[in-house]
C-alpha cells in the first residue's frame, strides 16, 4: 500500500512539472521581439555559466567529503604542516576573473546595441509614455492622439518610447517586448521595443508606488501596418477631443478605464509650477508636433549664441 502510494505521489508530481512547462514558456522566456530576444539570449548565456559553475562546486565539495571524511583508522593520524601552492592559488583566482570576463563582454555589447533602433532601416514611431497614479498615458505626438492604459503598435516596426512621470517614479515594463525601464518625475528616459507579429502582450507596472498599483497593466496590442493605419483614421474621426480639465482630471490619483482621444492638451509634464503641477501651454489640442518645433527652435537659438559667442571670442 505504501509503495502504491509513493508511486502516486511521483506520479503526481511529474503530471505538475510537465504541465507547468507550457507556463514556464513566458514573460521574458517568450521573446516576441528583437529586443526581447537580444536579452534572452543574454539570460541564457548567464544561466549556463552559473550552471557550469555551480555542477563543479557540488561535484568537488561531494567529492572532498567523500574522500576526506573521517574515519575509525585515522585515530592516530597526525596532520603534516603544508606549504601554499603556488598553482593552485594562480587557478582559484583565474577563474573567477575569467567567468566576469565572459558574462561582462555580452553584457556591454548588449547595452550599448540595445540604446539603438533594432531595426535601423526601419522608419521607427515614437510614442511618449507617461505614468500617474495609477495609470498609463499614451501620445502618439505624430498622430496627434492619446490613448490611456493600452497601446496600440505596428508590428515589425521599431518604436521608441519616451518615457516620463506625474507623481512618483515608475517602471515601464512589456516583459515578452523587452527590459523594464524608469519613468522619473522631470527626466526622460528613452526605451527601444518591436514586436516580430501581430499579438496582444501583457505590460505592467514594476515599480512599487502606491495602493493602487496592481491595476497599472495594460495591454500592448501589435497589429499589422494596414490595420494600425486604419485604427488611427477610426480614432481621428470618432474618438473625441481631450480637454485640459480633463487632462488634469487623469493626472488625479485613482484607477480608470481604457481611453481614447483624438487629440490631447499641449503639455511638458517635465516641466512643473510652483505646485508640482503640469504646466498646460495655450491652445491646448496642439500635439505632439508643435514640441519638435518648439525643440528645433531651442536648437537654432542655442546653435546661434554658440556661433555669436565664438565670433566674439575671435575679436
Amino acid at each position: 500500500m505504501r509503495l502504491k502510494t509513493k508511486y502516486a505521489a511521483i506520479f503526481l508530481t511529474m503530471a505538475l512539472l510537465l504541465s507547468g512547462c507550457s507556463s514556464l514558456k513566458s514573460g521574458v522566456l517568450n521573446p516576441q521581439g528583437p529586443v526581447a530576444k537580444e536579452q534572452y539570449d543574454l539570460i541564457i548565456w548567464s544561466i549556463v555559466l552559473m550552471s557550469i559553475v555551480f555542477i563543479a562546486v557540488i561535484v568537488l565539495f561531494v567529492y572532498m567529503l567523500v574522500k576526506y571524511r573521517a574515519k575509525s583508522s585515522d585515530e592516530d593520524y597526525v596532520e603534516t604542516e603544508e606549504k601554499e601552492n603556488k598553482w593552485l592559488e594562480i587557478l582559484w583566482t583565474a577563474i573567477p576573473v575569467v567567468i566576469i570576463i565572459a558574462l561582462s563582454i555580452p553584457t556591454v555589447k548588449s547595452t550599448f546595441k540595445l540604446e539603438k533602433s533594432p531595426s535601423p532601416n526601419q522608419k521607427p514611431i515614437t510614442i511618449q509614455v507617461t505614468s500617474a497614479n495609477w495609470k498609463w498615458i499614451f501620445k502618439y505626438p505624430e498622430q496627434g492622439i492619446e490613448t490611456v492604459n493600452y497601446v496600440n503598435i505596428p508590428a515589425n516596426v521599431p518604436v521608441r518610447f519616451q518615457l516620463n512621470a506625474v507623481g512618483p517614479m515608475n517602471s515601464f515594463w512589456v516583459p515578452e517586448l523587452g527590459g523594464q525601464e524608469y519613468t522619473m518625475p522631470g527626466m526622460t528616459m528613452y526605451l527601444w521595443l518591436e514586436a516580430d507579429k501581430a499579438g496582444t502582450y501583457i505590460g505592467r507596472s514594476a515599480n512599487f508606488s502606491g495602493k493602487d498599483f496592481t491595476h497599472m497593466q495594460f495591454n500592448v496590442h501589435s497589429l499589422e501596418k494596414g490595420k494600425f493605419d486604419e485604427w488611427i483614421a477610426n480614432v481621428k474621426k470618432s474618438a473625441p477631443k481631450q480637454t485640459t480639465d480633463m487632462f488634469k482630471q487623469l493626472l488625479q490619483p485613482g484607477v480608470v478605464k481604457e481611453q481614447t482621444y483624438s487629440s490631447y492638451p499641449n503639455v511638458d509634464v517635465n516641466r512643473l509650477d510652483e505646485n508640482g503641477n503640469p504646466i498646460i501651454a495655450p491652445n491646448s489640442h496642439q500635439h505632439g508636433k508643435s514640441d519638435d518645433t518648439e525643440m528645433k527652435m531651442d536648437m537654432n537659438m542655442n546653435m546661434d549664441m554658440n556661433s555669436n559667442s565664438h565670433h566674439n571670442m575671435n575679436h
